[in-house]
């Protein structure tokens, strides 16, 4: 079964950690990554911009119209994420848990359908 992982963060907070407590995520996450890599586990990963380049883009009545930034106005927002192929949900939540930012942030776990629209 696949999941994503989305995992959120805060400027803020990723702003107050000096250069070796942020080396030292760095360094965890390549870590993260090469072992769900070696097991075989990992399908993708990407880190997302800064959510000032997002756009939010709707359509009402027939007209597009794009507003900047997330949908929601929080402090906090997905900062990247990953997809896995994991055993069971409990698995999934097992990697999730594993991840660097989990200690100081959310990573939600979510199941997804393939594209015919069932669990993939």
């Amino acid at each position: 079964m696949k999941y994503m992982l989305s995992v959120y963060g805060n400027d803020e907070l990723w702003g107050s950690y000096t250069q070796e407590q942020f080396a030292a995520m760095v360094a965890e996450d390549a870590a993260f990554q090469k072992e769900l890599r070696d097991s075989g586990e990992l399908v993708s990963a990407e880190g997302l911009t800064d959510a000032a380049e997002v756009r939010t883009v709707r359509v009402k009545d027939g007209a597009t119209v794009v507003a900047e930034g997330p949908y929601l106005d929080v402090k906090e927002h997905v900062g990247c994420y990953f997809i896995v192929d994991c055993e069971n949900l409990e698995r999934a939540i097992e990697v999730a848990a594993k991840y660097p930012a989990a200690r100081d942030n959310g990573v939600e776990v979510w199941p997804l359908m393939d594209q015919g629209g069932s669990d993939a």
